[in-house]
């Protein structure tokens, strides 16, 4: 029998509120975010305490009564154990794990493991361990970039209750250092490649047991000395330890600790946020709520599997039985790689949709004009086809839109985004050009992966979707920042999320898990929220990563840095101020083929591009760009950058200025760049007769940022 909360709860899915009940039940604080487009709502309006009268809590229409814990249709996986378990059993036979191999020297086409012949390394690989000494609950460290042993690593560590402790290939000797002792971690996946890390502090990390080369031969890896009571063995060796000396499988419950995920973060310390079974889960079963795949399609795996996002697409390519497909490990190879492979899942970062976009735009822009013509038609008659939902012309795809397609092998059906905001007009753009739905999530590691996405019937952009099924979502106000939940036409605040994805603290550190998580369980994530009509979140502020400029506007560089990022000279932006000075600076990392081409036009001679990056005509044309591309975005003044510094060197993990999630470290930078930073406020101080107050005393800076 339905309760009289239930029957209300119904009532708003169906838009059958009653006008008695109106005075307890509305679907909206605000009537005007509860609207919904075309009849379509994506969340509902759930009270949070009746007794309070707020009834700003959200859920996905797609599970408004009940937050989502496990799979639809199968209840009974509740751990990622019993997730492989079941594609073991469901798709033996099929394709999963794809390398490609070389042969002669020549790279070649990709060759398989299946399902079945996964399982059967995952066991082996987990009794190895075992043999070893490694109880359920220890530490097993894989330090080495996307490759399918570490995805069979992981699901060993699933079979026999170890906890999988991600290390990023790109973390320097003191973060890894630091991690493994923080995890206690007790054995090390690793390549040649990181092995002489390890080994380089070997004595600094007392905990580690057994190091594990993956794709070494046993006769060349170094002997270490008896007393560092570490055994130093190949994986291959390692398998058949496994097979000799098998055991049986340790099932991890669901509230167990799955893995501890190091986030690098901007500042600071790396945090261990630990996941359990249960939380990954229930992320994952979230998902599939409203995105389907199926056993006949192709995954490109090249995103970092240390990171969430790609984890979980990998949990969630287990549960439907897809193939997945590793790059070779170069990103300057990615275009070769995909068009062996050609997926038909494509998941990837604004980073690279960017680029995507600024070359496919700059390669009409010189095609010549009855080229450009040509593409601007085919594109707008597309595009109205698509933002309608009708079926476009094939015809345009046939003279057009192929030969971009191609660039992603030809196949792709889903594409998706994450990590940070991808610009509206590139989302478009890609729909139009690649012919398919793409959609853009926003999460956490600390929750999960997915907080919110979008559905792929849904045209609208500029926002992040709706709730996933597994959380509810509510905003709260923040005073100082003027974001309210009255705020019209769209309740604005700190977007807080609660659900089985919320992790469970930050390992061995209960003074930060406190700060994140109030007592209600509620995860403030930082970021600030508000509600478009139909229950669709948008993200528009960081509560942390904004500083003041002298004059008291207050500045979010990320938001300004993805404008600019749609500039064809930009391939990488840093955007900074202070409270010192009036006005913005910007740190570019050129497109060097753009501003070769640009300097050719120009007739301008230089002798490499180091030299090209400080003439000051290109420094000029690049801002001037840039103001065209501002003004395009209707950035407010005071949000305009008024000095650039050119610079060749693209800001990478390697050299200190971004996360391994592509974000930029901004005290890093701030430090990296100090010298140019100083240099354009005297520059501007001394062109511009409003005093811009430079200093190069930088570290007296209140910027206050995370």
């Amino acid at each position: 029998m339905e309760s009289r909360t239930e029957r209300r709860i119904r009532a708003i899915q169906g838009h059958l509120v009653p006008a008695t009940d109106e005075s307890l039940l509305r679907i909206s604080a605000n009537p005007t975010a509860g609207e919904f487009l075309n009849g379509q709502r994506y969340s509902v309006v759930l009270p949070e305490k009746l007794e309070t009268g707020k009834w700003n809590v959200y859920r996905s229409t797609l599970s408004p009564l009940k937050l989502v814990n496990s799979f639809p249709d199968h209840a009974e996986i509740v751990t990622l154990h019993d997730n492989f378990l079941h594609a073991v059993e469901t798709f033996q036979d099929y394709k999963y794990l794809g390398t490609r191999i070389r042969i002669d020297g020549t790279i070649g086409e990709y060759k398989w493991m299946t399902y079945g012949e996964a399982g059967t390394a995952r066991s082996a690989l987990g009794s190895g361990l075992r043999h070893y000494g490694l109880q359920p609950g220890a530490c097993v460290g894989v330090y080495f970039i996307n490759r399918p042993e570490w995805l069979v690593v992981d699901h060993a560590c699933s079979a026999y209750s170890f906890i999988s402790v991600p290390l990023y290939d790109t973390l320097g000797p003191d973060a890894v250092t630091y991690i493994v002792n923080h995890a206690d971690v007790q054995a090390i996946f690793c390549v040649t490649s990181t092995l002489n890390n390890l080994l380089s502090f070997l004595s600094e990390i007392p905990s580690v047991r057994v190091i594990v080369v993956v794709g070494g031969i046993d006769e060349h890896l170094p002997s270490l000395p008896s007393k560092s009571g570490v055994t130093l063995i190949s994986y291959s060796k390692l398998l058949g330890q496994g097979r000799s000396n098998t055991h049986p499988f340790c099932p991890p419950k669901p509230e167990d600790v799955a893995t501890i995920c190091y986030t690098s973060g901007t500042t600071g310390t790396p945090k261990g946020v630990v996941l359990s079974h249960r939380n990954m889960i229930a992320s994952v079963a979230g998902m599939t709520h409203s995105v389907k795949f199926h056993p006949s399609d192709i995954y490109i795996s090249y995103l970092p599997l240390a990171h969430i996002y790609e984890r979980s697409y990998q949990i969630l390519s287990v549960y439907f039985g897809v193939a997945v497909g590793f790059y070779q490990g170069d990103n300057m190879k990615l275009m070769d790689d995909l068009a062996a492979l050609r997926p038909t899942i494509f998941a990837s970062v604004p980073r690279l949709y960017n680029r995507i976009y600024a070359g496919i735009i700059n390669a009409v822009k010189t095609s010549g004009v009855l080229k450009e013509r040509l593409f601007n038609a085919a594109y707008n008659s597309k595009k109205q086809a698509v933002m309608s939902g009708r079926k476009p012309s094939p015809m345009w795809d046939r003279l057009v839109f192929n030969k971009i397609k191609d660039k992603l092998g030809g196949r792709v059906r889903l594409m998706s985004s994450g990590a940070s905001p991808l610009s509206p007009d590139v989302m478009e753009f890609l729909r139009v050009c690649f012919g398919c739905p793409v959609i853009e999530g926003y999460g956490m590691t600390e929750t999960s992966c997915v907080i919110s996405s979008m559905e792929e019937s849904d045209t609208l952009t500029g926002h992040v979707g709706s709730p996933n099924p597994a959380c509810e979502i509510k905003l709260v106000d923040v005073p100082e920042m003027n974001y309210t939940s009255e705020d019209l036409p769209h309740p604005r605040g700190e977007i807080c999320v609660r659900g089985p994805i919320v992790f469970q603290g930050y390992y061995k550190d209960e003074v930060q898990t406190r700060e994140v998580i109030d007592d209600e369980g509620w995860l403030h994530t930082g970021d600030i929220g508000l509600w478009l009509p139909g229950g669709r979140l948008k993200i528009i502020d960081r509560k942390k990563n904004i500083f003041k400029l002298a004059q008291g506007e207050y500045i979010a560089p990320e938001k300004i840095e993805n404008v600019y990022a749609k500039c064809k000279f930009v391939a990488q932006c840093f955007v900074y101020g202070d409270s010192l000075n009036s006005s913005l600076v910007a740190v570019v990392c050129v497109e060097p083929d753009v501003l070769k081409d640009w300097a050719t036009s120009e007739g301008i001679k230089y002798e490499d591009l180091g030299q090209l990056c400080n003439d000051p005509r290109a420094r000029a044309a690049v801002l001037a760009e840039m103001d065209a591309v501002g003004k395009e975005a209707q950035l407010r003044g005071f949000e305009f950058v008024k000095a650039v510094t050119l610079v060749v060197e693209p800001f990478t993990s390697e050299n200190g200025l971004l996360t391994p999630t592509f974000k930029i470290k901004r005290p890093q930078a701030k430090a990296y760049f100090a010298k140019a930073i100083s240099d354009m406020y005297a520059e501007l101080s001394t062109s511009d007769p409003t005093p811009q107050k430079a200093t190069n005393n930088l570290s007296r800076s209140t910027v206050s940022i995370a």
